[in-house]
């Protein structure tokens, strides 16, 4: 008989894919072993309110990770008063954990609709120039950097190593995303726009994105999305509301050629991975959904995802991901309070 182990190991070659369900809180050996052979780490995490204990911060740091991303809903706030939206993330960054993290570690990201200003808010917030200032600051970007001129607070990073190089590219949901259209025939909030209306990127982004995967030597390339790309059918905020920009991105990526892509995303308050296969792309693209820092969709009972891999995580958690650019694979686990693993996913590319 095989010993578990190898069987484990070759398990995971046939496949490429290992997800752990939330009760198995043991880590798997192999893929531990396998990430600290880690060429960059990336951390990243949504759905912060800056009034409420976030117990997390500290684990994050002792993950020792390259980055961290935000990705959406950095404060809660809700709010057109400019003054009232800069206390809020004054006070965000008077929490001494994430004062120890911003000590140590680079940190960029996107914002969702509540550090945005509006409930679900797009393209029609009239407050978006005046609050896109204010995210900045929060993020502690420079005065000169293109952002402070350009409409939409997207932007791309890339980050070398002597082994390889890591892109990644935060775009912007908010400021140009047209209306959704209200499900009025089911109890869910939404449903899909007809088919070529509306856009969630607007299209000097979208012109943006295409020239930033064609124009990409990285060996990852990560798309930050706040709202989900691939579950589409929960009638919450995500790109399956405009099925034909689903269609554009995928299209963009393959024609693009960019090495392991891969989507990073929050806004639900549930953590889980989503997973297709693309005709002309050469691996899956999957869709990490990593929600929330410091509350969770604790009431969830279920909901339908063609493409999830795995359980649905609904405590409070974060995102990590450990790349080996040698091997060009991608470790990605959720983990809570005291670095409890709750979910994890090993993709090659």
């Amino acid at each position: 008989m095989l010993n578990k182990s190898i069987l484990i190991c070759f398990i995971c070659l046939i496949t490429n894919c290992k997800t752990v369900k939330p009760s198995e809180q043991t880590p798997n050996k192999e893929m531990t072993i396998a990430a600290s052979k880690a060429d960059f780490t990336l951390a990243f995490g949504s759905c912060n309110k800056q009034n409420e204990t976030n117990l997390l911060w500290d684990d994050i740091l002792k993950t020792q990770p390259d980055l961290w991303v935000w990705g959406g809903d950095n404060i809660y706030a809700d709010t057109d008063n400019m003054k009232r939206l800069r206390s809020m993330y004054t006070q965000q960054n008077a929490v001494t954990g994430y004062q120890n993290l911003k000590k140590e570690v680079p940190i960029i990201g996107t914002w969702d609709d509540h550090d945005y200003g509006l409930n679900d808010g797009g393209v029609e917030f009239d407050k978006k120039e005046e609050s896109q200032q204010e995210f900045l600051d929060f993020m502690g970007v420079d005065p000169n950097d293109p952002r402070r001129t350009q409409e939409g607070v997207y932007s791309s990073h890339t980050y070398n190593t002597p082994n390889g190089s890591i892109k990644v590219i935060v775009l912007d949901t908010r400021y140009f995303r047209t209306a959704l259209t209200p499900d009025t025939a089911t109890k869910k909030r939404t449903k899909p726009n007809t088919y070529g209306q509306g856009t969630v990127l607007g299209e000097t982004q979208w012109s943006w994105l295409a020239k930033e995967l064609n124009n990409s030597e990285a060996d990852f390339n990560l798309l930050v999305s706040s709202i989900q790309i691939l579950s589409n059918e929960h009638g919450f905020e995500t790109w399956g509301n405009f099925p034909h920009e689903v269609d554009k991105l995928e299209k963009t990526i393959v024609d693009s050629k960019a090495k392991g892509v891969m989507i990073l995303s929050g806004d639900r308050h549930i953590s889980e991975f989503s997973k297709t296969e693309i005709p002309g792309l050469q691996y899956p693209l999957v869709d990490f959904t990593s929600s929330g820092l410091t509350h969770s969709y604790t009431a969830y009972k279920g909901e339908t995802n063609p493409f999830r891999v795995g359980d649905v995580v609904s405590i409070k958690s974060f995102g990590l991901i450990k790349f080996n650019f040698k091997t060009k694979e991608a470790w990605m686990q959720m983990l809570g309070d005291d670095l409890k693993l709750l979910g994890e996913l090993h993709q090659t590319y």
